[in-house]
């Protein structure tokens, strides 16, 4: 890990990188005082990176499936109902944890979604297909955890946003039926967390409950 000692005047401060800001891009740097003499204050820089660099190897080994079950899981519990928990916890036990657990964070890319997708929609091993709104519910656990993990500075992006994924579709109507009738509804896809439920074709995120959407 990079740092360095700087001097203002007559005192010596240690400055370690901290890598990318997740949101700007741009890079970021902590200043720590370090008193008048030098000598102390390139042992503080070489005992803050350090540190550093052993967080880092942390993060660098942080499987996909732990930092699920260790880390988003359990934040999730303080902001959801027991039963839309359970329901996060579920999915991820029955559709991500045996396919994607054991990658490691950093290094999920769209495409390891995507192939996840489309296992669920089209398993080849003989079980019956899910249905598009099943795989669009865990494509959102996926890409809510993600953004937490993002905003936690563990990765650089967000790559459940690259991903193709099933979305909102209207459902298919009767030929005979000229248009919508009045209170018709259409299938929509499930918006996670909070129990609202924007408009059909609105952008979900992450954090709405799964609902249908009302035209």
């Amino acid at each position: 890990m990079q740092g360095h000692i700087a001097r203002k005047r007559d005192r010596y401060y240690a400055v370690i990188y901290e890598g990318l800001d997740p949101v700007t891009g741009e890079e970021r740097r902590t200043w720590h005082p370090a008193g008048t003499d030098r000598g102390a204050a390139e042992a503080l820089v070489a005992r803050l990176a350090a540190e550093r660099d052993g967080r880092n190897d942390e993060v660098r080994s942080l499987t996909f499936g732990a930092y699920l079950t260790h880390h988003w899981l359990p934040a999730k519990r303080l902001e959801l109902r027991v039963s839309t928990h359970r329901s996060y916890v579920q999915k991820t036990q029955r559709h991500i944890l045996p396919t994607l657990g054991r990658k490691r964070l950093r290094r999920l890319r769209p495409a390891d979604l995507e192939r996840l997708y489309d296992s669920m929609l089209h398993p080849s091993d003989g079980t019956r297909p899910l249905a598009p709104k099943t795989v669009y519910e865990v494509h959102l656990i996926i890409r809510g955890a993600l953004d937490h993990a993002l905003r936690r500075g563990l990765v650089t992006r967000n790559v459940a946003l690259a991903a193709s994924a099933p979305s909102c579709e209207p459902s298919p109507r009767s030929n005979s039926t000229p248009g919508p009738p009045p209170n018709s509804r259409r299938s929509c896809a499930p918006q996670l967390d909070t129990g609202c439920s924007p408009p059909c074709g609105s952008p979900p995120t992450p954090a709405s409950a799964a609902t249908n959407c009302s035209d």
